[in-house]
């Protein structure tokens, strides 16, 4: 005989078991005690939080024979034969299959008239309301705006916004919530005990993450961690039955593409896809990591019940930075979402993850293409204004992109710019500039101001100013949105002797584009002219007649 699963077998059978919805306990009892009743409820919220469990608890609280006080006993023959599901009136349907309005009028309809059979109520429970056709939802309509006094309806939905307002509007809504992280730990432990088994701290707080607030999930993650665990759950058992990444591994990995390690980020991937982990639950369970670093860095209370692992979230992220984790997290954002379009997932996330160990967070998507002109055409650039120590506080500096236009020779088109290294006798203050940016103290690697300005070129420095060219417009609009960032550069240029020098960022646009030379091509000659050409060459006289007789 198969053995009954834990969600089913740990369902909450009183008011008090169910777990973190208590604004929704507290007024359906106090409608049961009061005697006013609604006849119609809608219970809406995520799957797996309690809609169908508190249904079944509302259908015994009307029934039940000794209960007081809007609980049920759970051992009068009432509340028995519903926990059983054999209550002759109490009728539970799945809209999900039986959809159709015949579905309707034989299991609703055609036999609401009828008065219960041994309880007071006749209770309907529809579950995934929203998934009956229109024509039923039609049917229903009139059952459900005038029932009759021994009818009551329970309808459960996760889609809400699908149940049509004739229906919404006869109901008495209750709104049920995901679970906290803590309820979820602490339900997980408490079948855990009663099952026999123990598990790791990690563990728990892994099934409960995975679970993303949904009691059902919860449970029936720890029942498949459970069958493989000879009685002791550890965390990498969850692991691998869930198809997750450790912790450890993607700190490595997040840690790899900071410093710009390549050779490790390669071989970290090559390894975590030999363990059977696909590119997409990689992203996630970057993503599920980053979330929880964010939340360390911005000291966004948990409450898990890992103290251990706390720690080591908070010392993480102090070691990557807040710039770093949120610019990563977006541009693993955008990956996860294309990445189902991709034909070779694998290498394409190991290029994208090398691209932003080496290039910077700038998404895929992001990267516009530069539109084509003729190379006459002046190269377009987008500078902010020109910002001074005395002007860079944050109530006053204002971003303002100005266009500036500068005619660009075309013998020098096709000249490659002048890096850093080619230009010290006349980029030698800004190479002191960018050698006196300081290095981040957390990791002992490039600060963010430092990755930002690596491949800036000087364009002119006429003493009393610097301008910059960057070929990366994210990286000038980084500079642009926090007043404070383009202060730390020009304090750091009062640091070489350059004080009260203005510096000015600009984004230069460059236009490769060739414009194929129209060739000039003769026509053949033919009638008058072919005749004229003839005589020159063999140099005949007017008269046709003499000169070819």
């Amino acid at each position: 005989m198969a053995q009954l699963a834990l969600y089913r077998k740990y369902r909450s059978q009183t008011f008090e078991d169910l777990i973190g919805q208590d604004h929704v306990v507290r007024t359906i009892q106090n409608a049961l005690n009061s005697g006013r009743t609604a006849q119609t409820f809608l219970f809406t919220g995520p799957r797996g939080t309690g809609k169908t469990s508190s249904a079944r608890l509302l259908a015994k609280a009307l029934n039940c024979d000794k209960g007081t006080s809007g609980t049920p006993c759970n051992v009068c023959d009432q509340c028995v034969m519903i926990t059983a599901g054999s209550h002759p009136d109490v009728i539970e349907m799945d809209a999900a299959s039986d959809s159709g309005v015949d579905d309707v009028r034989e299991k609703i309809v055609d036999i609401v008239s009828y008065a219960p059979m041994l309880g007071r109520y006749k209770v309907f429970i529809i579950d995934e309301v929203h998934d009956l056709s229109p024509k039923a939802f039609d049917a229903l309509l009139k059952t459900v705006e005038e029932p009759p006094p021994h009818l009551v309806f329970i309808l459960a939905t996760t889609e809400f916004n699908k149940v049509p307002a004739t229906i919404r509007s006869r109901c008495q809504k209750y709104e049920f919530h995901r679970a906290s992280m803590k309820n979820l730990c602490d339900r997980l432990l408490f079948v855990c005990n009663a099952e026999g088994v123990t598990a790791e701290p990690a563990a728990i707080s892994a099934i409960a993450r995975m679970a993303d607030g949904g009691y059902r999930d919860a449970l029936t993650l720890l029942e498949q961690a459970i069958l493989v665990s000879d009685g002791q759950i550890s965390v990498d058992i969850v692991y691998d039955q869930l198809g997750l990444v450790s912790e450890q591994a993607v700190d490595e990995l997040l840690i790899a593409i900071q410093i710009g390690d390549v050779p490790k980020i390669i071989n970290l991937l090559e390894e975590i896809i030999r363990t059977g982990r696909d590119p997409r639950s990689l992203l996630e369970s970057m993503l599920h990591r980053l979330a929880d670093l964010t939340r360390a860095i911005y000291q966004v209370s948990s409450d898990g019940n890992d103290a251990t692992r706390e720690s080591s979230l908070h010392e993480i992220a102090a070691r990557l930075g807040k710039g770093f984790l949120i610019e990563v997290r977006t541009a693993l954002a955008e990956a996860h979402k294309i990445i189902r379009d991709i034909s070779l997932p694998r290498l394409w996330l190991e290029s994208d993850l090398i691209r932003l160990a080496t290039q910077g967070t700038a998404a895929p998507a992001e990267a516009k293409a530069t539109p084509r002109v003729v190379a006459q055409a002046p190269v377009a650039r987008v500078a902010p204004p020109v910002v001074t120590p005395m002007e860079a506080e944050p109530a006053v500096v204002e971003a303002k992109a100005v266009v500036q236009t500068e005619e660009a020779p075309v013998a020098e088109e096709s000249k490659a710019p002048v890096t850093r290294s080619e230009q010290r006798d006349v980029a030698s203050d800004w190479d002191r500039l960018w050698n006196a940016l300081p290095m981040n103290p957390n990791t002992g690697m490039p600060s963010m101001h430092k990755m930002k300005l690596k491949s800036a070129q000087l364009v002119s420095d006429d003493g009393e100013k610097l301008v910059v060219a960057m070929d990366r417009e994210m990286d000038l609009i980084w500079f642009q949105e926090n007043a404070g960032r383009m202060k730390f550069v020009l304090d750091s240029l009062a640091t070489i002797g350059r004080a009260g020098t203005k510096i000015e960022f600009i984004l230069e646009k460059k236009n490769d584009n060739r414009v194929m030379e129209s060739e000039a091509v003769e026509l053949p000659l033919e009638g008058v002219k072919l005749e004229k050409l003839v005589r020159d060459v063999f140099k005949l006289s007017d008269s046709r007649e003499e000169d070819l007789g």
